[in-house]
């Protein structure tokens, strides 16, 4: 069975910027489970996918037009410490949701100073080419019941209990 929208696909990955630093694997765990073709993977890896089936072991490169995109600068700002409820708690790395016009996002705490704090918008890996060693584990068909939930149930997906 080759990879496909609506298929259940199981991979294991290592992820690594262009410096070979290793950004995410899933090397020593269980596979990544998605539904293939309903947005659940960055579009430059769910396209090197399509056509591949159980057993087969690819190295996919991604530009950020295809991964989480080019970083923008507009999605970061300075903001008043005084704007925080618990602003002595506040840390570099913290992520919390804002609501914009454009709709809710979520943003890093990047910088602190004395009266202000940095947060940025942008994805994590928004810039970044990403590199991907892929091995595929499984291709099955999904469920009515998953196509419907729009994600994995059993191993490797969500259990309902």
């Amino acid at each position: 069975m080759e990879v496909a929208e609506k298929k259940v696909v199981g991979i294991h990955y290592k992820l690594t910027d262009d410096d070979g630093k290793v950004l995410d694997t899933s090397e020593g765990g269980q596979p990544l489970v998605f539904i293939h073709g309903i947005g659940m993977l960055i579009p430059g890896l769910e396209k090197a996918l399509v056509g591949k089936s159980k057993g087969d072991s690819l190295k996919v490169a991604v530009k950020p037009e295809e991964g989480y995109g080019q970083r923008d600068d507009n999605l970061t700002q300075m903001v008043d410490k005084s704007q925080f409820d618990n602003a002595e708690e506040i840390q570099i790395g913290t992520q919390f949701q804002v609501d914009t016009p454009q709709g809710a996002l979520i943003v890093m705490v990047t910088e602190i100073t004395d009266n202000q704090v940095k947060i940025d918008g942008n994805h994590p890996l928004a810039g970044v080419n990403l590199n991907f060693d892929v091995t595929i584990e499984e291709v099955r068909d999904a469920t009515a019941e998953e196509l419907e939930h729009g994600h994995v149930h059993g191993p490797g997906g969500h259990n309902h209990g």
